[in-house]
């Protein structure tokens, strides 16, 4: 499983602000509703101050008319108010007058009340006009609309912001649930259903995503399910003819061509068994028999008789219950894997439920680490290098099946440039506290 260190591929990942969907709603809503709110108050605002410039106009008409009457009978202005010939008339009302027509006009002054004017042509030729101020009540009733609104508008864009969290809360939390429910799928939880985790009677596109991703799920458990069987089944009728020509080979005459057929006889045997082990492991059908052993005596035991060369140190001894037999494949699984492809010494440590196994070769390769063990890559580039790939796989497999978790990484001093090679890779188990209940987490991590 190892191969050449070179240079590292670094990952670029898009660094971004992330936000929930209910506070995007919710501000979404809350910008549309602010927005609406004060469009209809410009919209009301300038209706009601139309509304009162119009009757404040009409009033001062029909005041002006009052005091036209009143001029014409009398020959003189007794009305209050009322001017003759003012010469602040505005030039436009002036205008209208001199055509002979009775008129009004609103003038606007930056920063104070409109002023209304009304004028009327009389017989003698004189104008009469008066000349007034926007009521202070129909001020007032303007200030108290435009508080009202304001209120109003607040009202509305807070009103819209509790209806954007609380809808986009429940959609959130419906995507939340999908999410959690395919990444147990993505895990191995083939009995998990994306649709029944999010529940809900409303029926919306989370729906239709749900189940999107239910039938992606099954279609490619089926698919998996068909290649591992066609694989088991691949490997069970290769057993009996590789057996018989193994049998077969060891009655030919002593000799260099019956050593040659031995050997390529017993890796091929290895292969299919190890073929059909992995097979096992990914129908997720094993159990561990488990036993209550000292973790520190066992591996030193089993380590000394697979290779006494090999020095365990035993930093803090502890009782652990968990199946020798599988345990003991891992332990041999990663050894082998260390003297295959890494470089002497190799270096068994047991601190308390963690095993760690180093050697001093160039490492794992990027791959690995990045993506954990894949069958029948061995990280040669050519083909060239020895055994098939299966051993990490079988090895983390197993681990699952105890309820463990196998991590990998590469010994590198701290500041070491990426494309200098590692001094080194080491593999550790990690058992757990309690007893394994059941399987099929995948506890394999790119990295400890």
């Amino acid at each position: 499983m190892r191969g050449i260190i070179g240079r590292p591929v670094r990952r670029v990942e898009r660094v971004g602000l992330r936000t929930g969907l209910r506070w995007k709603l919710s501000a979404a809503i809350a910008m549309v509703a602010g927005l609406v709110a004060i469009a209809l108050s410009l919209v009301v605002h300038n209706a009601a101050r139309v509304s009162m410039l119009d009757n404040a106009r009409d009033l001062a008409n029909q005041r002006v008319q009052i005091a036209q009457r009143n001029y014409e009978l009398s020959g003189r202005p007794n009305f209050p108010s009322i001017r003759i010939d003012d010469p602040e008339l505005p030039p436009e009302l002036r205008e209208k007058v001199r055509e002979g027509r009775r008129a009004s006009f609103v003038s606007d002054r930056p920063g104070s009340m409109p002023d209304i004017w009304a004028a009327v042509p009389v017989k003698d030729g004189h104008v009469l006009s008066l000349h007034g101020h926007f009521p202070d009540r129909s001020t007032d009733v303007m200030k108290d609309l435009d508080q009202a609104l304001v209120i109003g508008s607040i009202a509305v864009v807070l009103g819209g912001s509790a209806l954007g969290v609380l809808i986009g809360g429940q959609l959130s939390r419906r995507l939340r649930k999908a999410a959690a429910a395919a990444g147990q799928v993505a895990n191995g939880e083939t009995d998990v259903r994306v649709r029944e985790a999010i529940g809900g009677v409303v029926r919306d596109e989370t729906d239709d995503l749900a189940r999107a991703v239910d039938a992606m799920a099954d279609a490619l458990r089926q698919r998996l399910e068909a290649e591992r069987r066609v694989t088991a089944d691949i490997a069970h009728e290769l057993r009996t003819p590789v057996t018989g020509l193994l049998t077969a080979a060891e009655l030919l005459p002593p000799g260099r061509p019956t050593e040659l057929v031995l050997d390529r006889a017993k890796a091929m045997r290895t292969l299919v068994e190890d073929v059909l082990e992995v097979a096992r492991l990914d129908g997720a059908s094993e159990r561990a028999e488990l036993q209550d052993i000292m973790l520190g005596e066992f591996v030193a035991r089993r380590v000394a008789a697979k290779d006494p060369d090999i020095v365990v140190r035993v930093v803090h001894e502890s009782e652990v219950t968990t199946d020798p037999r599988r345990l003991e494949r891992v332990l041999f699984n990663l050894l082998a894997n260390a003297a295959r492809h890494g470089r002497p010494p190799v270096e068994v440590t047991v601190e308390g439920r963690v095993i760690r196994i180093r050697d001093h070769g160039p490492g794992f390769p990027e791959e690995l680490l990045a993506e954990g063990p894949s069958r029948f890559r061995t990280g040669s580039t050519d083909r060239a290098g020895q055994g098939h790939g299966l051993g990490l796989t079988i090895a983390a497999g197993q681990a699952r099946v105890l309820g463990a978790r196998l991590t990998f990484r590469n010994v590198r001093p701290a500041g070491t440039p990426d494309h200098i090679p590692s001094e080194g890779a080491v593999a550790v188990l990690w058992l757990p506290e309690h007893a394994p209940t059941a399987t099929g987490s995948y506890p394999v991590l790119p990295g400890s």
